[in-house]
């Protein structure tokens, strides 16, 4: 159980070798059902193999991997993250968590530990809903909330979710068959890195995540009217863009009136038949609201259209605002939590206690299972980006942390 630094070693080797399996050469892009997703699941699934795991692909392209307890009647403890990944990523978000995952299950099973639960470590498919905007896709099947709607959404190049599923060599139609029922779970951890500066500025390895913040994502298309910039005057201008302008200033100023809790961005900037020399007609762009707090991202999502269309109107445009996505805010698990706690002071570390900005699959496990998670420091706080980075050490005081609460669970049976 210890050798820490030898088995971060290996972890560190083994994200390396994943990252190096990407659509494009030089950078990190792994999206759903790609070749090069699948052949980073082979990777893993090679791995897991290799580890003594009982080894499968559900239908959406999940890798599970079962360490099987010898008790009747025993539930499910699933610890997982995710192998997809977003364009340009860094290393570690998601594989990360099923790679330290991986090194737990495989100390056990050297082990040939005796387990009052099974052990299932899941690698999900689509996390990062890059391909069809659809976050979530294999925890969601596991779960049991899947929507079957979904099947007919198609990607940039026209092909359906059903499609790309039936092309992995799943069957888009026996979804329902891979779901692990509510009664069977034991419960659920992920490890995961921070995503945000707390721990890179107070030089801290690890911490534990309390709750996790609701989104709500908004297409907004603002409507003008095209001109010639050199013939139209200024004060008698329909410009979308300007429009669009305004909003995105509007946005972050609401949201820094709000505090630290309230986080609002707008990421996408779309102008259709755009021209240096044409008063821009039509305007497409983003708003990605976020909160811990289920009143607050209400409030402040209905405040936001309102003055929204007000602007619209007072520039004699039009708005059609379209919610496209909304996740309630988690809450961690108290009794989960409290064993990480004293896992992470065990390892002699301080406990510091964060709320996780980013959605994780997490999300829809806790609507069926008590979840917790542990965030470990990345390099200023920096991800979704090739600069993510995360140090030997604090792979190494994960591994501590995590293997300390995981034996804590066993334990207490």
């Amino acid at each position: 159980m210890s050798n820490y630094p030898e088995r971060a070693a290996q972890l560190m080797r083994r994200i390396e070798q994943l990252a190096a399996i990407s659509e494009e050469a030089g950078v990190v892009t792994r999206t759903f059902g790609t070749p090069a997703f699948v052949q980073g699941r082979d990777l893993v699934q090679q791995w897991m193999q290799q580890a003594g795991l009982e080894v499968r692909v559900d239908n959406i392209g999940n890798l599970r991997g079962r360490l099987a307890s010898a008790r009747p009647g025993a539930k499910t403890f699933v610890i997982g993250s995710h192998i997809d990944t977003v364009v340009n990523a860094g290393r570690f978000d998601g594989p990360l968590g099923v790679l330290l995952g991986l090194d737990l299950l495989e100390q056990l099973a050297a082990r040939r530990a005796e387990l009052p639960f099974h052990l299932e470590l899941l690698a999900f498919s689509d996390e990062e809903g890059v391909r069809f905007h659809t976050t979530y896709l294999g925890s969601k099947v596991l779960t049991g909330a899947f929507e079957p709607d979904l099947l007919g959404r198609t990607d940039a190049a026209g092909i359906s979710l059903a499609e790309a599923i039936t092309t992995m060599g799943g069957n888009p139609t026996q979804l329902a068959a891979d779901v692990l029922p509510a009664v069977e779970w034991q419960g659920y951890f992920e490890a995961h890195i921070e995503q945000g500066p707390v721990l890179w500025e107070q030089q801290v390895p690890v911490a534990v995540v309390t709750a996790i913040a609701g989104q709500r994502r908004v297409e907004l298309t603002f409507r003008g009217m095209a001109g010639h910039a050199g013939t139209v005057p200024m004060t008698m201008r329909q410009d979308a863009l300007a429009g669009a302008a305004e909003f995105v200033l509007l946005a972050e100023q609401f949201a820094r009136a709000h505090g630290r809790s309230l986080v609002a961005t707008v990421g996408k900037l779309q102008v259709p038949h755009a021209a240096s020399n044409v008063i821009p007609g039509e305007v497409v762009c983003s708003l990605d609201l976020r909160s811990p707090d289920e009143a607050e991202l209400a409030a402040a999502y209905e405040q936001l259209r309102q003055q929204a269309e007000a602007q619209a109107t007072r520039r004699g445009l039009t708005l059609d605002w379209q919610l496209v996505q909304q996740t309630a805010p988690v809450s961690c698990d108290v009794a989960l939590n409290a064993g990480l706690r004293e896992a992470v002071a065990a390892a002699g570390y301080p406990v510091i206690e964060l709320v996780s900005g980013a959605g994780h699959d997490a999300v829809p496990v806790s609507q069926v299972a008590p979840a917790t998670m542990l965030f470990v420091r990345c390099y200023r706080g920096i991800s979704h980006n090739p600069l993510e980075n995360v140090e030997p050490a604090d792979l190494a005081a994960a591994l501590q942390v995590a293997e300390q609460f995981l034996a804590g669970l066993i334990s207490a049976g």
